[in-house]
Protein backbone atom coordinates (compact mmCIF):
# COMPACT_ATOMS: atom_id res chain seq x y z
CA UNK A 1 0.00 0.00 0.00
CA UNK A 2 1.32 3.34 -1.35
CA UNK A 3 2.16 5.91 1.77
CA UNK A 4 -0.28 8.46 0.56
CA UNK A 5 -3.14 5.69 0.42
CA UNK A 6 -1.98 4.62 3.71
CA UNK A 7 -2.08 8.44 5.22
CA UNK A 8 -5.60 8.79 3.88
CA UNK A 9 -7.31 5.66 4.90
CA UNK A 10 -5.98 6.70 8.66
CA UNK A 11 -7.14 10.16 8.09
CA UNK A 12 -11.08 8.76 7.22
CA UNK A 13 -10.77 6.21 10.48
CA UNK A 14 -9.79 9.04 12.18
CA UNK A 15 -12.32 11.44 11.32
CA UNK A 16 -15.11 8.38 11.01
CA UNK A 17 -14.31 8.13 14.88
CA UNK A 18 -14.92 11.57 15.38
CA UNK A 19 -18.00 11.66 14.00
CA UNK A 20 -19.10 8.90 15.95
CA UNK A 21 -18.06 10.60 18.98
CA UNK A 22 -18.95 13.96 18.63
CA UNK A 23 -22.70 12.41 17.40
CA UNK A 24 -22.64 9.75 20.50
CA UNK A 25 -22.34 13.14 22.74
CA UNK A 26 -25.45 14.69 20.68
CA UNK A 27 -29.13 14.11 22.21
CA UNK A 28 -31.75 13.28 20.15
CA UNK A 29 -34.84 12.68 22.06
CA UNK A 30 -36.83 13.16 18.97
CA UNK A 31 -35.66 10.12 17.27
CA UNK A 32 -36.99 6.64 18.19
CA UNK A 33 -34.74 3.90 19.76
CA UNK A 34 -31.86 3.01 18.27
CA UNK A 35 -32.01 5.78 15.28
CA UNK A 36 -29.36 8.01 14.58
CA UNK A 37 -28.03 10.92 11.98
CA UNK A 38 -24.90 8.25 10.77
CA UNK A 39 -22.49 10.73 10.42
CA UNK A 40 -19.71 8.59 10.50
CA UNK A 41 -21.57 6.70 7.32
CA UNK A 42 -20.05 10.26 5.53
CA UNK A 43 -16.99 8.36 6.04
CA UNK A 44 -17.70 4.84 4.49
CA UNK A 45 -19.43 6.19 1.27
CA UNK A 46 -16.28 8.21 0.79
CA UNK A 47 -14.54 5.44 1.16
CA UNK A 48 -16.64 3.36 -1.38
CA UNK A 49 -15.72 6.14 -3.88
CA UNK A 50 -12.50 6.17 -3.30
CA UNK A 51 -11.06 3.06 -2.38
CA UNK A 52 -11.27 -0.62 -3.07
CA UNK A 53 -14.22 -2.48 -1.34
CA UNK A 54 -11.88 -4.17 0.67
CA UNK A 55 -10.08 -0.91 1.97
CA UNK A 56 -13.65 0.42 2.60
CA UNK A 57 -14.26 -2.57 4.80
CA UNK A 58 -11.04 -1.78 6.52
CA UNK A 59 -12.26 1.11 7.32
CA UNK A 60 -15.39 0.42 8.39
CA UNK A 61 -14.16 -2.07 11.02
CA UNK A 62 -11.17 -0.15 12.58
CA UNK A 63 -13.73 2.57 12.84
CA UNK A 64 -16.81 0.34 14.73
CA UNK A 65 -14.06 -1.67 17.06
CA UNK A 66 -11.66 1.68 18.06
CA UNK A 67 -14.83 3.92 18.59
CA UNK A 68 -16.29 0.76 20.76
CA UNK A 69 -13.00 0.60 22.66
CA UNK A 70 -13.15 4.16 23.33
CA UNK A 71 -16.86 4.91 24.06
CA UNK A 72 -19.16 2.05 24.48
CA UNK A 73 -19.24 -1.37 25.41
CA UNK A 74 -19.79 -4.67 23.53
CA UNK A 75 -23.85 -4.84 22.78
CA UNK A 76 -22.95 -1.19 21.33
CA UNK A 77 -20.37 -2.18 18.79
CA UNK A 78 -22.42 -5.40 17.88
CA UNK A 79 -25.44 -2.96 16.77
CA UNK A 80 -22.93 -1.08 15.24
CA UNK A 81 -21.12 -4.01 13.28
CA UNK A 82 -24.18 -5.65 12.17
CA UNK A 83 -25.57 -2.24 10.81
CA UNK A 84 -22.21 -1.25 9.09
CA UNK A 85 -21.47 -4.69 7.40
CA UNK A 86 -25.15 -4.53 6.54
CA UNK A 87 -25.27 -1.57 4.79
CA UNK A 88 -22.00 -1.78 3.43
CA UNK A 89 -23.05 -5.01 1.57
CA UNK A 90 -26.07 -3.62 -0.29
CA UNK A 91 -24.03 -0.39 -0.64
CA UNK A 92 -21.52 -1.82 -2.54
CA UNK A 93 -24.16 -4.34 -4.45
CA UNK A 94 -26.30 -1.07 -5.21
CA UNK A 95 -23.13 0.62 -6.96
CA UNK A 96 -21.45 -2.32 -8.31
CA UNK A 97 -25.21 -3.37 -10.21
CA UNK A 98 -26.23 0.08 -11.34
CA UNK A 99 -22.41 1.71 -11.53
CA UNK A 100 -23.42 5.21 -13.37
CA UNK A 101 -26.84 5.07 -12.34
CA UNK A 102 -26.78 5.81 -9.46
CA UNK A 103 -25.20 8.29 -7.64
CA UNK A 104 -23.64 8.60 -3.70
CA UNK A 105 -26.89 9.93 -2.52
CA UNK A 106 -28.57 6.90 -3.95
CA UNK A 107 -25.97 4.69 -2.56
CA UNK A 108 -26.37 6.50 1.12
CA UNK A 109 -29.61 6.43 0.84
CA UNK A 110 -29.78 2.26 0.42
CA UNK A 111 -26.70 2.19 3.10
CA UNK A 112 -29.05 4.17 5.61
CA UNK A 113 -32.05 1.46 5.07
CA UNK A 114 -30.36 -1.43 5.49
CA UNK A 115 -27.94 -0.16 8.44
CA UNK A 116 -31.36 -0.22 10.22
CA UNK A 117 -32.42 -3.05 9.43
CA UNK A 118 -29.18 -4.37 10.08
CA UNK A 119 -29.73 -3.62 13.51
CA UNK A 120 -32.84 -4.55 13.77
CA UNK A 121 -32.22 -7.79 12.76
CA UNK A 122 -29.22 -7.78 16.08
CA UNK A 123 -31.74 -6.58 18.07
CA UNK A 124 -33.88 -9.25 17.56
CA UNK A 125 -31.29 -11.99 17.51
CA UNK A 126 -30.12 -10.65 21.07
CA UNK A 127 -33.34 -10.29 22.31
CA UNK A 128 -35.40 -13.09 20.78
CA UNK A 129 -38.17 -11.39 19.84
CA UNK A 130 -39.08 -10.09 15.77
CA UNK A 131 -41.06 -7.38 18.01
CA UNK A 132 -38.01 -4.53 17.16
CA UNK A 133 -39.38 -4.71 13.53
CA UNK A 134 -42.24 -2.68 14.14
CA UNK A 135 -40.05 0.27 14.19
CA UNK A 136 -39.11 -0.52 10.63
CA UNK A 137 -41.15 2.21 8.72
CA UNK A 138 -40.07 5.22 11.20
CA UNK A 139 -36.61 3.42 11.24
CA UNK A 140 -36.85 3.39 7.16
CA UNK A 141 -38.51 7.03 7.08
CA UNK A 142 -35.54 8.40 9.59
CA UNK A 143 -32.56 6.51 7.37
CA UNK A 144 -34.09 8.08 3.52
CA UNK A 145 -33.82 11.23 5.38
CA UNK A 146 -30.40 10.90 7.23
CA UNK A 147 -29.35 8.95 4.24
CA UNK A 148 -29.66 11.72 1.77
CA UNK A 149 -27.92 14.23 3.88
CA UNK A 150 -24.86 11.69 4.23
CA UNK A 151 -25.27 11.77 0.20
CA UNK A 152 -25.29 14.69 -0.56
CA UNK A 153 -22.25 15.74 1.79
CA UNK A 154 -20.39 12.75 0.40
CA UNK A 155 -21.03 14.17 -2.91
CA UNK A 156 -19.88 17.89 -1.85
CA UNK A 157 -16.46 16.05 -0.10
CA UNK A 158 -15.89 14.12 -3.77
CA UNK A 159 -16.13 16.88 -5.57
CA UNK A 160 -14.43 19.10 -3.53
CA UNK A 161 -11.27 16.01 -2.91
CA UNK A 162 -10.70 15.97 -6.65
CA UNK A 163 -10.24 19.91 -6.91
CA UNK A 164 -7.63 19.47 -4.53
CA UNK A 165 -6.09 16.60 -5.85
CA UNK A 166 -6.57 14.08 -3.29
CA UNK A 167 -8.32 11.58 -5.21
CA UNK A 168 -8.34 11.51 -9.03
CA UNK A 169 -10.90 10.14 -11.50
Amino acid sequence: MKTKKFVLLSMLVAQAMLLFIVESAIPMPFLPPGAKLGLANIITVLSLYIFTPKETLLVILLRVFLSAMILSNLQTMMYSLSGALTSFTFMLLIKTLLKDNVSPIGVSCVGAVFHAIGQLFMASLMFGTLGFFYYLPLHTAIALFTGFFIGCTTMYLLKHFKKLRIITD
